[in-house]
């Protein structure tokens, strides 16, 4: 099962080719695909700031894609305390990495600093 972070969604939605053959086949093999709330909230966030455009009704979308929505836990944030490297990295990546690792999904992303901590469920969504 997988979670998708914000860059990785955006190119699966648009179909764009930096989304990696691999990666591809990781979402496509998967028993489930997910994609946070906080995912939600940062492209929200974004569309109001004018940093990019999405769907008012994103999460309708979402589901009607077949992803499933994974919403955001006290023990989520809890998490967070796991990885002390990210103390300093964005917020939304912390929680995805937390939510990840709590609920034993692997994590689609091209976030190079969450590439870098070498976790076996952090997978490279440009390959």
């Amino acid at each position: 099962m997988l979670l998708l972070d914000s860059q990785a969604l955006l190119w699966l939605l648009d179909d764009n080719p930096r989304l990696g053959r691999q990666a591809r086949q990781a979402i496509t093999s998967a028993q489930g695909v997910h994609v946070s709330a906080a995912t939600v909230w940062e492209l929200t966030i974004k569309t109001m700031l004018g940093k990019l455009t999405v769907p008012a009704d994103l999460s309708k979308r979402l589901t009607a894609e077949g992803l499933a929505l994974l919403s955001i836990t006290a023990e989520h944030a809890e998490a967070l305390r796991d990885f002390p490297e990210l103390s300093r990295h964005d917020p939304f990546d912390r929680l995805l990495v937390a939510q990840a690792s709590r609920t034993g999904l692997r994590l689609l992303t091209a976030d190079q600093v969450l590439l870098d901590l070498d976790r076996d469920f952090i997978l490279d969504a440009s390959r």
